[in-house]
């Protein structure tokens, strides 16, 4: 005997429900396989169910495009906060600068590498040091490095940090809406659950043939156990 499955995708709960709502509209009360009862609250739930599950959809694309852009914005956070060490060190190299000048920026003054940028909290954390320690020194009459500039760096870094809370913001929403779908795939499935057990239960005196067929023109699904054909049933 074919065995029933309840829906395990939002697509498939979506479509239970749809199947049962249309019969129990059309359908009058005393002729209802399922409990009129559970009507109403199928009438109210079913929408709201869709327009979340939509919402959902929709904004995990929306932030899909945002961490792209997102990831853009760190790579040039990066590659300016790079590039102005660089340019430091090649001043102290040429000799048009002196190396306790690195001090400012909290780098090691005898070393001339770039520190680690790998990570958003090192790229936060090096943007903050270079910024503050550039205005330190120009306000004590060093002359700016440019190529880029400090101004131009400060835009980046602050397009970073706008960005990053942009993302939090966006993952703290996505987290919101995920939990909300979660609390009603559940209902969803308690409502589906009902309407199917009754469902069965109406038709449990009739043949196995068409109690499958009229459970079926209610929604309900079944599948063959391994070995068991159509002929078998």
């Amino acid at each position: 005997m074919p065995y029933r499955r309840l829906p395990n995708t939002d697509s498939a709960r979506i479509r239970a429900l749809k199947t049962a709502l249309n019969i129990g509209n059309e359908t009058p009360p005393h002729k209802l396989a399922f409990s009129p009862k559970i009507l109403p609250r199928l009438q109210k739930f079913l929408p709201e169910f869709e327009n979340s599950i939509r919402q959902q959809k929709q904004f995990l694309s929306a932030q899909a495009q945002k961490v792209k852009n997102y990831d853009d914005i760190v790579r040039k956070a990066r590659i300016y906060i790079s590039h102005f060490i660089r340019v430091m060190n090649m001043a102290i190299y040429r000799g048009e600068l002196p190396r306790e000048i690195r001090a400012y920026y909290g780098l090691p003054i005898n070393e001339a590498g770039v520190p680690p940028l790998n990570t958003e909290n090192e790229i936060i954390s090096w943007g903050k040091r270079i910024i503050e320690g550039e205005a330190q020194r120009i306000k004590r009459g060093g002359s700016p490095i440019t190529n880029p500039t400090i101004a131009v760096v400060k835009v980046r870094y602050e397009q970073l940090l706008e960005a990053l809370s942009a993302c939090r913001k966006l993952r703290e929403k996505a987290s919101e809406l995920v939990e909300k779908n979660n609390s009603l795939r559940k209902e969803a499935n308690e409502i589906i659950l009902n309407i199917w057990n009754d469902v069965e239960k109406s038709f449990s005196n009739l043949p196995a043939d068409l109690k499958l067929d009229k459970c079926r023109e209610y929604g309900l699904v079944y599948y063959l156990r391994k070995g068991e054909s159509v002929a078998t049933i």
